[in-house]
């Protein structure tokens, strides 16, 4: 399944959080990739646009396109080596928040279901019993609205498009998605109401804890 239609927003073309030698922490705008696609036409991305300023940096994890939120960037292979280790042995935390439609009987618990792509329908995940790999997200509402409900999700594994298929499970598909979600959520938002809000992690040189939040309104 391709990209029916790349319209990255252009400004400001990164916004950094946070820089110094080893790594920048950058807010990802929703509609941006995360780093090139295949074909010519989806070849800008946060890592093409950094690069041009940082030549040396790398991508140590990514968010999907229509996600927003923190992302980490290396700046040297150390630093990559290091903070791609902390991702690898679970020792980044990570908090995101999601607008789901309706309103989730238990307000809050954890989804364990293994997940694999879905490969006639890709880049669409599944649920695989069979095939998938382990996946956990643990979930709590925040606040409902007469038809929605703001959800704070917390990642233990990292799978592709695991906060979404996970939702989806729950019979609660996230806001504006417009790979899983049904057309009555897809019509409340004009864009995946999916965002990285939290990450905490140790610096690569120095041993010190880093936590960093990023803002978000939907």
């Amino acid at each position: 399944m391709a990209l029916l239609h790349y319209a990255p927003p252009q400004f400001p073309a990164f916004e950094i959080l946070y820089q110094d030698d080893d790594l920048l922490v950058l807010n990802k705008p929703s509609g941006l990739l995360s780093v090139p696609g295949k074909a010519l036409e989806h070849k800008d991305s946060l890592q093409v646009r950094v690069q041009r300023v940082w030549p040396t940096a790398t991508i140590v994890h990514r968010l999907d396109m229509a996600t927003s939120g923190l992302m980490i960037m290396a700046l040297n292979k150390p630093s990559h080596r290091h903070i791609s280790k902390q991702f690898e042995t679970r020792l980044v935390d990570k908090t995101y928040y999601a607008r789901v439609f309706g309103h989730l009987e238990v307000l809050s618990g954890k989804v364990e279901l293994p997940l694999i792509c879905d490969w006639p329908n890709r880049p669409k995940q599944m649920v695989s019993f069979e095939h998938g790999k382990a996946a956990c997200t643990h979930y709590e509402v925040v606040s409902t609205s007469h038809n929605t409900s703001l959800v704070k999700l917390t990642p233990i594994t990292g799978r592709s498009h695991q906060l979404r298929v996970h939702m989806l499970s729950l019979g609660h598909p996230i806001l504006g998605d417009r790979l899983y979600a049904h057309d009555q959520a897809k019509a409340l938002s004009d864009r995946l109401c999916l965002h990285a809000n939290k990450i905490s992690f140790t610096h690569p040189s120095t041993g010190e804890p880093l936590n960093f939040t990023s803002a978000f309104s939907f």
